[in-house]
């Protein structure tokens, strides 16, 4: 086979297509193509390079900028154009045979030009024949749906942390995935560590500038931290800025602790001295000034400005000092605060600074649910709370956000205003699934639709691992858990690879065809690529719903659902409520009461048997929905994982065989809650009317559930270290083993209730109907019914939003009524509902009043529909791929001008 030759051309005085990010694509391009044993020739931008011309037998591309007078020309002979919005780009094909070049890589900007060339690498890396991955059968174009698609790596601990932060080679491929995936910025997450500076042992970077700069005029030492220790970390600093730049990505510095005095922390190591306490502002202001300057790639900054970072809530001034310091740098960096305690008076003096400003609120509190922001926050995570109460130790850091502004702690709060001056970009936390393998394409999709809604400008994704050996908690072994080496990669993202290149990929262009993604999957799986990619999608969803329908705990350090400490179903004695370390889980305290992450779309297992008991259906999905889509999605990955096992040669990859152990995990944890919840609807209806077959069939479904998280226990036996370390406490930390214990203290409790309740031996008087309505009405939904609804464009501030509900032939005759639930986009605003009224056969209509509409805010809602069988749902609903919006969110066409002072509880700037 004669060997291919290439040829990528760049014409002289093209400034897009000379960028250093299109540069370093180009040699990406080439080190792929050269892979393959393809001749590829990179000739100069000041030479005039024939390779263009006809029957040279070089396969041609020209890489340009799309504003080009060549450019235009060439695109408009293709009868194709390209956006011009930054970031896009087009591949075109020749136009007809004989055309030169063969195939156009064009984009308005650098970055978009250097996605087009990356493009053609990936395709080439991931092809038999290089030729034929480069020859197009029609156009392909890109476009961006979201302006930030920004990656967080975070530094918590020495031991795992430090060998990545001083590898070079780490940051090369490390960066290069980023880029190649789509991502434009990363943000190096420091001093997130700890929840708050208090019994610190660990204390590496977690006051980050002494380990990074020495600023004259301050005694500040730290033991144990040499001068030449500092320079390195500056170096290496300065070394991932500048690959990062040469890649075309955003640098984004993250300090999320800003405490010097640490409180119970006598055996903390690199402790902060000789700073005094009257200095403290100068030297951060100082201090970041001077990484500012030593670092100029360094396009944004990240704070923590509520309490956790060590300073006060409310601390005006010391803000407005550190603010000087990023202005100082006489550079445009922008300032990133994190919503939880924030108030308008902080915002404010940051958006005075003239810098641009951008609002991080949390996306589905400290956990990774169902890839919508979630309608409502917990009653208990969104009232005030009267400052009094918070008392004098650590409360007093806390008065805005666990005091006046809880809202702001889990969610977006009431930063989403119309005519903001803030931007508004969403971070995904590392709860939830901090160490298994996830890679689901729908779920990607939909954190990319979800991720601009009411015009926020995109995601940053915390990425797995990410607080592995927090707070002290790091032990000898690796950073990415395995007990057996031969399932560890090279670099610990290198597991997660699949998850990257569909959050990248997908939060760029929620639309992207498969094709992008799936050609990567036979160099890992082989044969058995298509099974792998089915059975990991499914097992992907299962902790992300159960996190967003069982929500014991908003915080990350309490619930970690991957390696789940049990919280009984059986109460006994204390009101109902059983021992549990979950604090802010509403009481009485069990399996039962332990609610939602959102309680507009989800319902509780108490819950929702009293609403089956009084015949009220809200419409909310209901426990036993969820443990039917939980079977489902465990039954399909099982099926997958099954053809996949079939597939593989005797020899598997390191990459199927994580694949297999994870998913096998993740498909019994799913059968575990599935059957959990289950049990737990039983012991409810037992609870309310002593029903003795509600009970035994509470214990059998116990019992399926216990065997469920054996399966999981006994898979990651040998393949994960014993001791996985997320933290210091016992429910961070440990393995699936270690939870076995409280399961069977459960099962125990629920065997004993059920030996004292005995069911007739009379098949007809054993039978009880009431148990057989509650399971029905809780699993009977007719959300199929064919509705429809045109959502309005927009409203105007003033004037009542009018909605219409169409309904045909079966929704006619099924649908009883319907109702609308409405809200400001405002998580501190409880929702409202208005009833809807028909008109005609196949219409209702309603309205959102005049007066609730003239505010500041977008305006979400949902319709509930009640069928004539005591049926209800909610409409749009998840869908079936769970990965749907379920509400609609209209914005208005004028928006405001300021904000509400006195109602948002802070007082205006003298």
């Amino acid at each position: 086979m004669a060997q291919v030759s290439v040829a990528v051309v760049r014409e002289a005085g093209d400034l897009v297509a000379g960028a250093p990010a299109v540069s370093w694509a180009i040699g990406q391009l080439r080190a792929a193509l050269a892979a393959k044993g393809a001749r590829v020739d990179v000739p100069g931008q000041d030479s005039a390079p024939d390779v263009l011309g006809a029957g040279t037998g070089t396969f041609a591309i020209r890489v340009a900028g799309s504003r080009t007078t060549a450019t235009q020309e060439a695109l408009a002979g293709a009868g194709t154009s390209i956006p011009d919005e930054a970031e896009s780009f087009c591949l075109v094909p020749a136009a007809g045979a004989g055309a030169r070049p063969d195939l156009i890589a064009a984009a308005p900007d650098a970055r978009g030009l250097s996605y087009a060339v990356l493009e053609l690498a990936d395709r080439v890396e991931h092809a038999a024949d290089p030729l034929s991955a480069l020859r197009l059968d029609e156009p392909v174009a890109g476009q961006p749906a979201n302006k930030v698609r920004s990656v967080a790596r975070l530094f918590t601990s020495e031991l795992y942390d430090l060998p990545w932060y001083r590898d070079e080679e780490f940051w090369q491929r490390y960066l290069s995935m980023l880029a190649a995936q789509r991502f434009n910025r990363f943000s190096l997450t420091l001093g997130m560590g700890y929840n708050f500076p208090s019994r610190i042992t660990d204390g590496y970077f977690f006051f980050a500038y002494p380990f990074l700069v020495d600023v004259p005029g301050y005694q500040l030492r730290v033991p144990g931290l040499s001068d030449d220790e500092r320079a390195r970390n500056l170096q290496m600093l300065r070394f991932a800025l500048s690959e990062a730049a040469a890649r075309g990505l955003d640098f984004q510095l993250a300090l999320w602790n800003h405490a010097c005095i640490w409180f119970e922390s006598d055996d903390a190591s690199y402790p902060v001295q000789g700073l005094e306490p009257e200095q403290h502002a100068a030297y951060c202001r100082d201090a970041l000034q001077a990484v500012l300057e030593a670092c100029p790639g360094i396009g944004g900054v990240t704070l923590r400005v509520h309490g956790e970072s060590g300073i006060p809530e409310r601390s005006w001034d010391f803000w407005t000092t550190v603010f000087d310091g990023v202005v100082g740098s006489r550079r445009n960096v922008g300032i990133d605060l994190h919503a939880k305690g924030l108030d308008w008076r902080l915002l404010e003096i940051a958006l005075a600074t003239g810098l641009p400003v951008t609002v991080s609120p949390k996306w589905a509190g400290e956990h990774m649910g169902l890839p919508y922001h979630q309608a409502a926050l917990r009653e208990l995570d969104r009232n005030p709370v009267d400052e009094a109460a918070l008392g004098t130790g650590k409360g007093r850091f806390m008065t805005v956000s666990e005091g006046s502004r809880p809202f702001t702690r889990y969610s977006y709060g009431d930063f989403l205003t119309e005519e903001r001056r803030h931007d508004v970009v969403f971070r995904i936390w590392p709860g939830t699934q901090r160490l298994l393998l996830s890679g689901d394409a729908a779920t990607a999709a939909g954190i990319g639709r979800h991720a601009g809604m009411a015009g926020s400008q995109g995601v940053e994704w915390c990425e797995p691992l990410s607080f592995r050996g927090r707070e002290g908690s790091a032990r000898f072994g690796r950073r990415d858990g395995y007990a057996d080496a031969t399932l560890s990669p090279a670099d610990d993202w290198e597991k997660y690879a699949l998850a990257f290149r569909l959050l990248g990929r997908l939060t760029y262009d929620p639309a992207a065809n498969h094709e992008q993604w799936r050609r990567s999957l036979p160099a890992d799986h082989g044969p058995a690529a298509d099974a792998a990619e089915a059975a990991l999608a499914s097992a992907s969803r299962i902790l992300p719903l159960i996190t967003s329908a069982h929500h014991p705990s908003a915080s990350n350090n309490y619930y970690w659902p991957e390696v789940y400490t049990d919280i009984a179903i059986a109460a006994a004695g204390d009101g109902g409520s059983v021992a549990t370390h979950y604090y802010d889980t509403p009481k009485p305290k069990r399996f039962g009461t332990a609610g939602p992450i959102d309680p507009q779309i989800f319902s509780s297992p108490a819950e929702a048997v009293a609403e089956a008991l009084a015949g009220e259906l809200s419409g909310r999905y209901s426990p036993l929905d969820v443990a039917g889509w939980l079977d489902r999605l465990a039954g399909d990955a099982a099926t997958q994982l099954a053809r996949m096992k079939a597939a593989l040669p005797v020899t598997a990859s390191a990459a199927s065989r994580r694949l297999m152990v994870d998913v096998g995990i993740q498909e019994a944890i799913g059968r575990f809650f599935a059957a959990k919840l289950r049990a737990v609807v039983c012991y409810e209806l037992f609870e309310r009317t002593g029903s003795a077959p509600a009970i035994h069939a509470a214990v059998r479904h116990c019992r399926a559930a216990r065997s469920a998280w054996a399966d999981a226990a006994a898979l990651g036996s040998g393949a994960y270290a014993h001791d996985l370390t997320f933290g210091p406490e016992p429910w961070l930390r440990g393995t699936w083993s270690d939870r076995l214990p409280a399961i069977d203290a459960d099962l125990d409790a629920l065997e004993k209730l059920a030996r004292a309740t005995e069911v007739p031996a009379d098949p007809a008087l054993a039978a009880d109907p009431e148990l057989a309505q509650v399971i029905g009405l809780l699993t009977s939904r007719a959300d199929s019914v064919a509705v429809t609804h045109d959502p309005p464009a927009s409203f105007r501030r003033g004037e009542a939003i009018p909605l219409v509900l169409l309904g045909a032939g079966a929704a006619r005759d099924e649908i009883a009524g319907a109702a609308v639930r409405f809200r400001r986009l405002d998580q501190s605003e409880a929702w409202r509902r208005v009833e809807m009224e028909p008109d005609g056969a196949e219409r209702w209509v309603a309205q959102v009043p005049a007066g609730y509409a003239d505010s500041p805010f977008p305006v979400q809602y949902f319709f509930v529909l009640s069928g004539r069988v005591r049926t209800a749902w909610q409409h749009p609903g998840l869908g079936d791929d769970l990965c749907g919006q379920p509400y609609l969110v209209v914005r208005s066409a004028v928006g405001s001008g300021g904000h509400d002072l006195a109602r948002l509880n802070v007082r205006p700037l003298s």
